[in-house]
């Protein structure tokens, strides 16, 4: 009788956990190294998927034990992790920049030249737009150019050439006169304050414009067609899967871009999250007033985009002290104080987030004291200081209290290395490109690439933050050292932080039940390396639909 009763009870159980194992999922990763990133830094083996939402991760036993899956994915010990975000790019901006002439990388300015000639004999443009070209890397010794070549080469076809940094670009006498640019600006200071040419001794125009004074130019650039930047967007949709890359804060939308960004949503061109950041034009005002905090789909509105001041690369960033290899220069701020203001009394009103740019230290303080005063009324706001590049040390305090964010992109660092020193002298380093500081300071940092000014390639990014290298692993000591942070913090600022500095944090940045199912297989293991090795996604889930495979 006892061995009955023993056999029911071990009959019932059974039957019990058949029941349990008949719970339906559709997806289960097991055999893997789930990274939670979830506050105690959680890995587990295995994670059940249904409906585009996690519900569980836990060891492979209780999982498989657990569920039973249409599908199920043997990750052979494979790292697996949240998708990547990357915190501050510029979608629209890579599409027509690969469209264009692409400049990115020239060595020398005969370089630009020979690449422009090859793609106009390809592609035959009336208006010759390229953009990526970076002076410090030519053998021509640093300056910015001057248009006598490119003048000599298109002397009747308008042609434009972006700097790496959006913040300056160089044109041809063709396109100065027919636009009457420089008449244009020169007649209405006020309207394009932030913004100039560059002259030679004799008093004629080089060719360079800067900032704001680009702005009758960009108004004349034909765009391209909408079948040429659908196409190019699904190319570079798929470089970020590749590398893992789930989503983009797109910093910096026209009301324009926010349409063409809309259109793609809807149609499923676009399958990564996009948190937009509208530029603060009068249209895009006005949808935010109408719409509030906007969700369709996969995009996410709730934030303005502010430019308040140039960059280092062409001395725009607008610093309290000159700068060192241009005696009586401080830079400029690019939007009044005035009109910033405005603009964050309007984000304030409409609920919208407000992410400025902010390079230089004199615009750091301005939109610190800013942001403080609306923490007073406002102590969940999470605005954010777009790069927070170069900081006085004696307003880290100030940032502290502010309670501000800081969207940084690890690479800007690496890459200014080569001149950063010459533009500042070597006493403003101690406040610049200072991650660590920002967050002991904020306790967070969101982090991204800027693209297209930097690679899109996340390891790039990470190497760069925390062995302060360039991917050759220059200089041999770090950029700055001491501003290095760790593995863990980087990716938090990819994932969890990320999502945090987005008003994301319920569905995104972490592998944890009821959170979308957005996460990635990486062929390598990440780990802290001493020297840059190139790693990529091997499967890519966004809400549980697979995206990208390498199989």
């Amino acid at each position: 009788m006892k061995y009955a009763i023993s056999s029911l009870l071990f009959i019932s159980f059974f039957l019990l956990h058949s029941c349990m194992k008949g719970e339906s999922v559709d997806l289960v990763i097991h055999n893997a190294q789930v990274h939670t990133m979830n506050h105690k830094g959680d890995v587990f083996d295995a994670i059940a998927i249904k409906d585009g939402k996690i519900v569980e991760v836990g060891p492979e036993r209780q999982i498989l034990n657990k569920y039973s899956a249409e599908e199920y994915i043997d990750a052979e010990l494979k790292d697996v992790y949240p998708g990547l975000t990357d915190g501050h790019g510029h979608l629209l901006s890579y599409a027509r920049m690969q469209l264009g002439v692409n400049l990115f990388g020239c060595e020398s300015y005969q370089e630009m030249i020979v690449r422009i000639k090859k793609y106009q004999a390809k592609n035959n443009r009336k208006f010759i737009i390229g953009a990526g070209w970076d002076q410090s890397l030519w053998d021509e010794g640093g300056e910015l150019p001057t248009k006598a070549i490119l003048d000599s080469v298109f002397p009747d076809i308008p042609v434009a050439l972006v700097r790496i940094d959006g913040h300056s670009m160089l044109v041809n006498d063709t396109l100065l006169k027919s636009s009457n640019v420089i008449e244009t600006v020169n007649a209405a200071p006020e309207k394009f304050a932030g913004g100039g040419f560059l002259y030679h001794e004799d008093g004629t125009p080089t060719g360079m414009i800067i900032d704001n004074a680009m702005k009758p130019i960009y108004d004349l650039m034909p765009d391209y067609p909408k079948k040429e930047l659908t196409k190019t967007m699904k190319g570079i949709q798929a470089e970020l899967f590749s590398y893992g890359v789930t989503g983009v804060h797109d910093a910096g939308l026209s009301s324009k871009d926010r349409k063409i960004i809309e259109k793609w949503v809807d149609q499923r061109v676009l399958k990564l999250n996009i948190y937009g950041m509208l530029l603060p034009d009068e249209e895009n005002m006005a949808f935010a007033e109408k719409n509030g905090i906007y969700e369709n789909k996969n995009l996410y509105i709730r934030s303005f985009k502010v430019l308040a001041d140039g960059a280092v690369g062409s001395r725009g960033a607008f610093m309290k002290d000159e700068y060192s290899d241009r005696h009586g220069h401080f830079g400029h701020l690019t939007t009044p104080v005035s009109e910033i203001q405005r603009v964050a009394d309007f984000c304030e009103k409409v609920g919208y987030q407000m992410n400025t740019h902010a390079i230089g230290d004199s615009t750091n303080r301005i939109l610190l004291e800013m942001y403080a005063d609306v923490f007073t009324r406002n102590n969940n706001y999470r605005w954010r200081i777009e790069h927070a590049q170069h900081i006085d040390p004696k307003d880290f305090e100030l940032l502290g209290n502010s309670g501000a964010y800081a969207s940084v992109q690890p690479t800007h660092a690496t890459t200014d290395q080569r001149w950063a020193v010459a533009r500042l002298g070597e006493d403003r380093m101690h406040g610049s490109y200072a991650y660590k500081t920002i967050l002991e300071r904020c306790g967070l940092l969101v982090i991204g690439t800027d693209f297209p000014v930097e690679y899109t390639d996340p390891f790039r990014t990470i190497h760069s933050a925390t062995n302060r290298k360039t991917t050759e692993n220059y200089p041999m000591n770090g950029f700055l050292p001491e501003e290095a942070i760790t593995l863990d913090e980087c990716l938090k600022g990819m994932t969890i932080w990320a999502a945090f500095g987005s008003f994301q944090e319920e569905k995104l940045g972490t592998l944890e039940e009821g959170k979308d199912a957005t996460l990635v297989i990486f062929n390598e293991a990440i780990v802290e390396r001493p020297t840059f090795k190139n790693n990529f996604a091997n499967t890519v889930f966004i809400r549980g639909e697979k995206v990208y495979t390498v199989e």
